[in-house]
C-alpha cells in the first residue's frame, strides 16, 4: 500500500455511534467509516444485528449479508435497557460526534434516550434517525421495510414488463438510497457545525428516499398529470434506450441523441431509418416506438453480441453487455480501480468485499477493518473511551450489561 493510501481519511477525527441495524443505517455508517470515521457499532448482547442470521451463505460464521454493510466498524455489545447500560450509552454519546439509529419513533424516548433530552446535554451532537415514514405524520408509527417502501413510493409501479406484475429491484434499493441520503445529510451537518458550533437532528424516511428517486418519472407525472407506465427495460422519454437480443445473448443500447441514432442506423445497415420522419428526432421516436423497436430488434438478431458491441463502442454509442455478478467481480475496469478488496478476517481468514465506489486523491477512503464479530471490541472500547478496568468490564458482563 502506497504512502498516499495511508493518509488519514477526511473523517479521521469524527466518531460515529451506530445504533442501527439491517441495511440503511449500517450502509450509511459503513460509508462514514470508509471515509475515516471511528464507527462504534452498538449491538444487543447475545444477538446483535438481525442480518448476522441472514444466511446462507456464510464466511467464518458470519452471513454474507451482514458482511456487505459493516466493515470499518468496532462492535460492542450493550444492553441499554439496563440502567448501567444506559449510563454507558450516555458516556459513549458524550464522546461521539454523530449518532445514527433506526428505531421506531418513540422507542428510545421511552428509555430516556430521546434526541430532545440528549441534545440539551450534548448540543454539538448530530443525531440521524432513519425510519420507515418519518418522525411525525399520520404514518410515523408504522414499521419500515425496503420491500414495502419500494411498493409504497411508486418504484414498483414503474418497474417490470408492461403486461407483467409490478416488480421490485433485485437489491434493497430504498434502504440503500436512504443510507446514501443519510450520509450526505450527516456530512452537511458536520460542515454546518463548524460554522455554528451546534449539532442538529436529521430525519431520513425510507418512503421519502424512494419518492426522491422517482426523479424524471415523478417529474413527468407532475408536468403531464399522466400516470407513468411500466416499460420493462425501455425508457419512458428516450428511444432507443433498452435491451436488445442479439444472435447469442442480450445487450444494452442507450441512444441519447439524434446524432447517435443516425450512427446506430448506419451500423445496423438501415441508414434510411434516420431520415424517416417518424424516427428522425427523439420525440418522434418516442411516439412511434412500437414501430421502430421491432425493426431494430430484427437487425440485432443477425450478429453476435460481441460484434455489435465492438461496432457500437467504436461509434461512441453507449452500449454494454448484461453481466452476471461473476462477470462484474472479474470486470477489468472494476479490478483496475481495486473495488474488490480482500481483507483479513478473524474467523474466515480472509474475505472479499465490494469497496467504496469513489476515489479521493488526497484523503482516500480505506478499508481498515473487516466487519466485526459480535462484541469483538467491547473491552477495547470500554477501556479506551470510558477508562474501565478489566474487573469492571467482567462485572458488567456477568450482570448482563454488555
Amino acid at each position: 500500500m502506497g504512502e498516499e493510501q495511508r493518509a488519514p481519511g477526511p473523517l479521521h477525527n469524527v466518531r460515529v455511534l451506530d445504533l442501527s441495524r439491517v441495511l440503511a443505517g449500517p450502509f450509511c455508517t459503513m460509508l462514514l467509516g470508509d471515509l475515516g470515521a471511528d464507527v462504534i457499532k452498538v449491538e444487543q448482547p447475545g444477538r446483535g444485528d438481525d442480518t448476522r442470521q441472514w444466511g446462507p451463505p456464510w464466511a467464518g460464521g458470519e452471513s454474507a449479508y451482514y458482511l456487505c454493510a459493516n466493515r470499518n466498524k468496532r462492535s460492542i455489545t450493550l444492553n441499554f435497557k439496563h440502567p448501567e447500560g444506559q449510563a454507558i450509552l450516555h458516556q459513549l454519546i458524550s464522546q461521539s460526534d454523530v449518532v445514527v439509529e433506526n428505531f421506531r419513533p418513540g422507542t428510545l424516548e421511552r428509555l430516556g434516550l430521546g434526541y430532545d433530552t440528549l441534545a440539551e446535554r450534548y448540543p454539538q451532537l448530530i443525531w440521524c434517525t432513519i425510519t420507515g415514514y418519518g418522525l411525525e405524520g399520520p404514518y410515523a408509527d408504522r414499521a419500515g421495510y425496503d420491500f414495502v417502501a419500494q411498493g409504497e413510493c411508486g418504484l414498483m409501479s414503474i418497474t417490470g414488463e408492461p403486461d407483467g406484475e409490478p416488480m421490485k429491484v433485485g437489491v434493497a434499493v430504498v434502504d440503500l438510497f436512504a443510507g446514501l441520503f443519510a450520509t450526505s445529510a450527516i456530512l452537511a451537518a458536520l460542515h454546518a457545525r463548524v460554522q455554528t458550533g451546534r449539532g442538529q437532528r436529521i430525519d431520513v424516511p425510507l418512503l421519502s428516499a424512494g419518492v426522491a428517486m422517482l426523479a424524471n418519472v415523478g417529474s413527468n407525472y407532475l408536468v403531464s398529470g399522466e400516470l407513468p407506465k411500466r416499460y420493462g427495460n425501455a425508457h419512458p422519454n428516450i428511444v432507443p434506450y433498452q435491451t436488445f437480443r442479439t444472435r447469442d445473448g442480450w445487450i444494452t443500447v442507450a441512444v441519447g441523441n439524434d446524432r447517435q441514432f443516425r450512427q446506430l442506423c448506419q451500423i445496423l445497415g438501415e441508414p434510411q431509418l434516420a431520415d424517416d420522419p417518424r424516427f428522425a428526432t427523439n420525440p418522434q421516436r418516442v411516439q412511434h416506438r412500437e414501430t421502430l423497436i421491432p425493426l431494430l430488434q430484427e437487425r440485432f438478431l443477425q450478429r453476435d453480441a460481441a460484434e455489435w458491441l465492438m461496432a457500437l463502442y467504436e461509434a461512441g454509442i453507449p452500449a454494454g453487455p448484461i453481466n452476471t455478478v461473476a462477470d462484474v467481480v472479474a470486470h477489468p475496469q472494476i479490478r483496475y480501480r481495486g473495488q474488490i478488496v480482500t481483507v483479513p478476517h478473524p474467523t474466515a481468514g480472509t474475505i472479499q468485499v465490494i469497496g467504496p465506489p469513489f476515489l479521493l486523491s488526497g484523503t482516500p477512503a480505506q478499508i481498515r477493518r473487516a466487519p466485526p464479530l459480535l462484541g469483538e471490541h467491547t473491552d477495547e472500547v470500554l477501556r479506551e473511551l470510558l477508562g474501565l478496568s478489566e474487573d469492571a468490564i467482567a462485572r458488567l458482563r456477568a450482570d448482563g450489561v454488555v
